[in-house]
């Protein structure tokens, strides 16, 4: 009964993400609300309600995960945040001071959230095998 509720919560955070995914691209897009500032916070405000959504659920998985999984996915978050944290600050500190050549975008800072946490979480299983 555990597993498939994991399954069903896995299903629903899957949804919410895509969903998520879709609103921001949706308010990502500044040719689409070009004067109109009530379009434009409309997006915005739906992508940040759906965010909300994602997170619910990602807290709803967590409470259906077994404790050694769910011991291995916040080991991997407890990572990928302070990874986020030291490196984000790194780059924003190093493009401050002109130390690289190109400016600090902050489309790097999910990619880079995103790559650590599967680099932990893959760890994490192989760890605990």
């Amino acid at each position: 009964m555990k597993a498939r509720n994991e399954i069903k919560a896995t299903a629903r955070l899957a949804l919410w993400t895509l969903a998520w995914v879709a609103t921001l691209a949706l308010a990502s897009f500044p040719s689409l609300w070009d004067s109109q500032p009530v379009a434009s916070w409309a997006a915005v405000a739906a992508s940040l309600a759906v965010g909300i959504g994602m997170i619910v659920a990602h807290a709803r998985l967590l409470r259906e995960m077994d404790e050694l999984q769910r011991k291995i996915m916040l080991d991997a978050l407890a990572i990928s945040l302070g990874a986020g944290f030291v490196g984000g600050m790194a780059y924003v500190v190093a493009d401050a001071a002109d130390l690289i050549a190109f400016d600090a975008d902050a489309g790097m800072f999910p990619v880079l959230l995103g790559i650590v946490y599967l680099i932990a979480y893959a760890v994490g299983n192989l760890r605990y095998r």
